[in-house]
């Protein structure tokens, strides 16, 4: 059985660890709804129009 060596060999994808957050995210925001979230408020919860800014505004 070939086992993998403990300590300091684990690689980390910044990109997934932040898109394991933002599911998370959506994750906690569906739980705490009365109802579907609306497109709105998942671009609100993924902070799309934050993005969006940052990269130049929308069209860009």
């Amino acid at each position: 059985m070939h086992v993998a060596p403990v300590g300091g060999t684990a690689v980390q994808d910044h990109v997934a660890l932040a898109e394991i957050e933002l599911c998370g995210d959506l994750i906690i925001a569906a739980s705490a709804a009365q109802d579907r979230l609306s497109l709105e408020s998942i671009d609100e919860v993924l902070k799309v129009a934050e993005e969006r800014d940052a990269h130049g505004g929308a069209g860009d």
